[in-house]
């Protein structure tokens, strides 16, 4: 996935278009729910490798997808030409030329998410879509200990918005290899009100008792 800083994915493609391979299919028919029907051009941004081009493609619009990992973007090239390798907080486009931009389940893999829907928002064109799916921030992250009856238990680590590199209760993940960052719900929030994100249509997906995903339609302010 996409960061600020390294390609921490890198070295790691392979392994990880198999392992993400299911989740990803499981969560397309809401993606292109959330998406609904539409044109132009939409920009996946953090797209690895392009487990969502079809999906997005699937509504209508033409999809360019933008990753930091030139390793993840060797398989996405498999999937889709268009392209490119790119900082997420520092995107190679002009103002407002997007129609659509989605942020699939990156926050937790970027040094700083507020800065990247801030850029989002700048290749969007007014009243320009953009669909964000992560991991819930209160429910699923570094703090999140999973027991065996499947209740979960909340480590006091939940306002440490850094990176998190392990910890004792982290089951045998993507996150062993990778690290985290925990991303607050309000700085999540916020972040969407400072780019000049109007949210309007939130979810938690699923049938979990305690949701493991968050999901925000929300469009750039005309």
């Amino acid at each position: 996935m996409t960061t600020s800083v390294m390609p921490r994915y890198d070295g790691l493609a392979d392994w990880y278009d198999a392992y993400n391979h299911d989740a990803a299919q499981s969560h397309a028919d809401d993606l292109i729910r959330l998406l609904g029907p539409g044109d132009g051009l939409a920009l996946d941004v953090g797209c690895g490798t392009g487990h969502y081009v079809a999906a997005i493609a699937s509504t209508g619009r033409t999809v360019v997808g933008v990753d930091l990992s030139a390793d993840q973007l060797r398989i996405a090239r498999t999937r889709t030409p268009g392209v490119a390798r790119s900082d997420a907080t520092r995107l190679p486009f002009r103002d407002g030329v997007f129609r659509t931009v989605t942020t699939l389940w990156i926050s937790t893999d970027v040094d700083d998410f507020a800065a990247v829907l801030a850029e989002c928002a700048r290749v969007l064109e007014p009243g320009g879509l953009l669909v964000f799916s992560g991991v819930h921030p209160c429910f699923n992250g570094p703090q999140i200990e999973v027991r065996a009856d499947g209740a979960r238990i909340i480590h006091p680590v939940y306002r440490i918005a850094g990176w998190h590199l392990d910890a004792p209760w982290w089951g045998e993940t993507i996150r062993r290899r990778t690290g985290m960052r925990q991303v607050p719900l309000a700085a999540l929030l916020n972040g969407f009100a400072r780019a000049g994100l109007l949210i309007d249509h939130v979810e938690e997906p699923g049938d979990s008792p305690v949701p493991w995903a968050l999901t925000i339609r929300a469009r750039r302010a005309r």
